[in-house]
């Protein structure tokens, strides 16, 4: 059984004509993210983009409804005066379609499995379920002291299969003892600031016992390439201490 949530209606605002009663004028959204037919993980907030600046993004947000078999509660958050994205507080359900109707423009994309990673920061270890079962528990080294891995719930945000990490970038410079540039492979974005699950050789002797990065989430060469390929663009990760 489907479930259907939301009021289609939105607003640019008034008419200011005098004597006229105000009516409100739709609003067309333009995209949804995620595509059409695009396969992502349960965690995966959606995004529309509408034609216009709104006024009015109480009615906005109204305006957007979701099909599914279940559909979780969640926030809006405004990336500008056109955009709008919704990110579930719990996860979408697996395995399923889910349709959005923004304003009339109707997509749906797809759900695989749930494959939620763990790194407990204490336990130096990176937990990987997939739809409620352990599949791989692997050791791991997070931030050291001064550079400590935020803690806390996120989204597998990108994947790239080699990024050059270099400190510069964080403001730390390269003749600096915490200095760095290096070449890292399966690396899993957790956060637009630079926190990454990516593979590690040159810390393997630190994985399970000790935590020496500067805020990534180390793996050994071989665990990094088996998340690198069964995590999707939207799956979640969690952080605890």
């Amino acid at each position: 059984m489907l479930v259907i949530v939301g009021v289609a209606a939105v607003a640019l605002g008034a008419s200011t004509t005098a004597g006229v009663a105000a009516v409100s004028r739709p609003v067309p959204a333009v995209a949804v993210s995620p595509a059409p037919g695009e396969a992502v993980g349960v965690a995966y907030p959606v995004t529309v983009s509408f034609a216009e600046p709104v006024a009015d993004r109480g009615l906005a947000e109204r305006g957007i409804t979701f099909s599914a078999p279940t559909v979780p509660d969640g926030e809006f958050a405004w990336l500008d005066d056109a955009t709008v994205r919704f990110t579930p507080a719990e996860y979408w359900p697996a395995h399923s379609t889910i349709t959005v109707d923004a304003v009339g423009l109707k997509s749906s994309f797809q759900t695989g499995a749930v494959v939620l990673g763990v790194a407990d920061i204490d336990a130096h270890t990176f937990t990987v379920s997939i739809d409620g079962e352990v599949a791989r528990e692997m050791p791991a080294s997070m931030g050291k002291s001064g550079f400590a891995t935020p803690i806390g719930d996120f989204t597998a945000l990108e994947k790239q299969s080699v990024v050059v990490m270099d400190s510069r970038t964080i403001g730390i410079p390269l003749d600096d003892p915490e200095g760095y540039k290096l070449t890292v492979y399966d690396a899993v974005r957790v956060t637009w600031g630079g926190v990454y699950v990516h593979g590690a050789p040159w810390s393997t002797g630190s994985q399970g016992y000790a935590n020496v990065s500067h805020g990534c989430i180390n793996l050994s060469p071989d665990n990094a390439d088996w998340y690198y390929n069964n995590v999707s663009i939207g799956d979640p990760i969690v952080v605890q201490a």
